[in-house]
């Protein structure tokens, strides 16, 4: 059966659907929703969804005999009259195990419908333990004891990986900073922990969550930056994530920018990400190249209050450069900045912005690409990862 793309991200129907199909596709949309937005009235389901209300009556009924949903009234009242009920969703109805794999550590989250964190797990990497035979272990056994812990199995599992990913069945290409190669992540996974294993890159999913629970909830056309080690980026376009020939797709940090530039790891010279990752911003700060994510984060609060120009004049230089090339490239409606760049001065931000708006010829031509850091910081990745998992539970609760 075709299928085109419908709101919040559920599947439409195409013309012809088998009653049972509407029904499926009816629960899953509405839970999607409830998911996504949290607790409402019918009547908003009902409008926002498009379905009349009989319809709404029929899936909520199901659901809340499913144990999935509840009804209640809210507990600020508005205006006179009696309460609409807000349909609830159990947090605990199903869960997901999202898995951020990082250079330094490795961080698990087992995660309810509508988001929520239930519980948590994490260990630090270390050279001998950053082998994938260690770290996709060390994932099993605390996927177990995390699911003990909180007494819900994982109905899925969404995995972040800082490397080069084929979406298609989690195979990772390379993993640069980790070390790693041709590594069958997905399927390994799957095989011992025994539910749908799903892998993407870790900037991919840092832009899936600022468009679900981030800055750009309401926007259709954003770009995620991210800097940990290297710089990676992910795209929505249209709603949707830009993933490209299977899925390889946001490696912004090797756009070529500096020619006659410092030697990149992937064999060109002077790519973005040797001017404004993790390396390049300890070298403007004066720091050792190996200094930890504490000191550096610990030095540029240092400069909170230092207008520009400073120490980071060169660095912001480059940044700026590559975030016109994406801006002028893209045309987002915003670019949001990630990880260490959560920790940049405001500042040194509002700096970037308006350079951005100044020499962007599609940023002035759209009224202003905005530019923001990430409220979700580190957790980012997390959350892009939980929902990637929730992609195919909600279809099946």
């Amino acid at each position: 059966m075709s299928r085109a793309w419908g709101a919040n991200g559920v599947p439409a129907l195409a013309a012809g659907a088998r009653p049972d199909e509407v029904r499926r596709h009816n629960r899953a949309a509405l839970l999607r929703r409830l998911h996504v937005a949290g607790p409402c009235t019918r009547a908003t389901l009902a409008s926002e969804l498009g379905l009349n209300r009989s319809t709404i009556k029929a899936v909520v009924d199901g659901l809340a005999e499913s144990g999935v949903v509840t009804e209640a009234v809210p507990a600020q009242r508005t205006g006179a009259g009696r309460p609409s009920l807000m349909v609830i969703p159990d947090p605990e109805a199903a869960a997901v195990l999202a898995v951020d794999v990082r250079v330094d550590q490795v961080a698990l989250a087992m995660v309810g419908i509508g988001g929520q964190i239930l519980g948590r797990h994490s260990w630090n990497l270390h050279r001998r333990t950053r082998t994938p035979g260690e770290v996709i272990t060390h994932i099993s056994e605390s996927a177990q004891l995390l699911a003990d812990e909180v007494a819900l199995p994982a109905q899925g599992v969404g995995v972040s990986v800082p490397g080069v990913v084929r979406r298609d069945d989690g195979w990772v290409h390379e993993a640069p900073n980790l070390g790693w190669r041709d590594v069958a992540v997905g399927a390994r996974l799957g095989a011992v922990l025994k539910v749908p294993v799903q892998v993407a890159n870790d900037a991919e999913l840092g832009a899936l969550a600022e468009h679900v629970r981030g800055n750009a909830r309401e926007l259709t056309d954003i770009v995620y930056i991210s800097a940990e080690r290297g710089v990676g980026g992910g795209v929505i376009s249209g709603g949707a994530p830009l993933r490209g020939a299977r899925g390889y797709v946001g490696e912004l940090g090797h756009i070529p920018i500096r020619p006659g530039g410092r030697p990149c790891y992937c064999g060109s010279r002077g790519c973005w990400e040797t001017e404004v990752g993790e390396a390049a911003l300890c070298r403007a700060l004066g720091l050792p190249e190996t200094s930890t994510r504490g000191v550096i984060v610990a030095e540029l609060r240092s400069l909170a209050a230092d207008p520009m120009p400073g120490p980071l004049d060169e660095y912001v230089e480059w940044l700026v450069a590559g975030l016109v090339g994406v801006v002028n490239m893209m045309a987002p409606e915003m670019v949001v900045l990630g990880d260490l760049y959560t920790a940049l001065p405001d500042a040194v931000v509002d700096h970037v912005r308006r350079q951005v708006r100044e020499r962007s010829l599609v940023s002035r031509a759209t009224g202003g690409t905005r530019i923001e850091t990430s409220p979700l910081g580190r957790d980012a990745k997390l959350v892009g990862a939980a929902e990637l998992a929730f992609e195919p539970v909600l279809g099946a609760v």
